[in-house]
């Protein structure tokens, strides 16, 4: 499946359009529109096997959100604004109206962001929003977990020729496998640039500046909540907090899910999406 592109007013956007192949009495344009947000680290390939159970009924698509896959990749200090301004553009690129929006984890909060930002105006752009292990919720936890990590980060040279050199060093003493996860970690986050931006640039409480856990209660559209009770990235209680505070919101909770459910749990979350949008 080929990824389109469309120039925004700054940033080029990637994204996957799903085709059914048994087809709709439907063109694509007449139905209701999914469009998929993905996680950190991700790209917008990941829905496929979700949306390959969904296209027949609703128009599907999954967006590389700034900075992953295929869309533009700037270095900038990342907000989750950055998101909600270039996932609104490219709605409005693309003319899509009453969408549902379906966000997992970094995508969830982008969701979460842009519902907020949406309850503020007269639209009829969001429909409906579907959080499944959402990130967003404030937690000073995670400040300096990744802290160990930053001296891999550095724009040098210095940190390339230091790894050269121990290349031989790990061989000879049995650490090639740490070793290769340290360059290898290198080379992905030297591609991911809010990957870079969230270690480099969250070294404090007080920089968490863009959670949503203060302003999610004017979320007034439909919401469903789906986490995994074995989810070791994203804490059953940011599920809850979302459960708890958008107002009405169903919430569903899959007891032997970890935070990699929308892979593993493909069937049943197309099920409680697809019960959750019936008339």
């Amino acid at each position: 499946m080929q990824k389109s592109t469309v120039q925004l007013s700054q940033y080029r956007a990637a994204y996957l359009e799903f085709d059914s192949e048994f087809g709709s009495e439907l063109e694509p344009q007449k139905k209701s529109v999914l469009l998929f947000l993905h996680g950190f680290l991700g790209e917008s390939s990941l829905w496929c096997p979700l949306m390959a159970r969904l296209a027949d009924r609703y128009r599907c698509i999954a967006l590389d959100l700034l900075g992953f896959g295929s869309s533009s990749k700037p270095k900038l200090k990342y907000t989750v604004w950055h998101q909600t301004a270039f996932l609104t553009e490219f709605i409005a690129v693309l003319g899509l109206t009453n969408v549902t929006l379906i966000g997992h984890s970094y995508g969830g909060w982008t969701s979460s962001a842009f519902a907020i930002e949406q309850s503020d105006v007269d639209s009829s752009v969001l429909s409906n929003l579907v959080l499944i292990a959402p990130a967003g919720i404030r937690d000073d936890s995670f400040v300096g977990r990744y802290n160990y990590m930053r001296p891999i980060l550095w724009e040098t040279p210095v940190v390339d020729w230091v790894l050269a050199g121990l290349k031989p060093i790990a061989k000879l003493t049995g650490q090639q496998k740490t070793y290769e996860q340290v360059a290898m970690a290198r080379r992905e986050f030297g591609q991911q640039p809010v990957a870079k931006s969230f270690i480099v640039d969250r070294l404090r409480p007080e920089d968490a500046i863009d959670t949503v856990e203060t302003d999610i209660h004017k979320i007034a559209v439909p919401t469903l909540v789906i986490a995994g009770a074995q989810d070791t990235t994203i804490p059953l209680w940011h599920c809850e907090t979302y459960g708890q505070g958008i107002s009405a919101a169903k919430f569903e909770v899959l007891p032997e899910a970890d935070h990699d459910l929308i892979k593993t749990e493909c069937d049943l979350i197309s099920n409680l999406i697809t019960c959750f949008l019936a008339p």
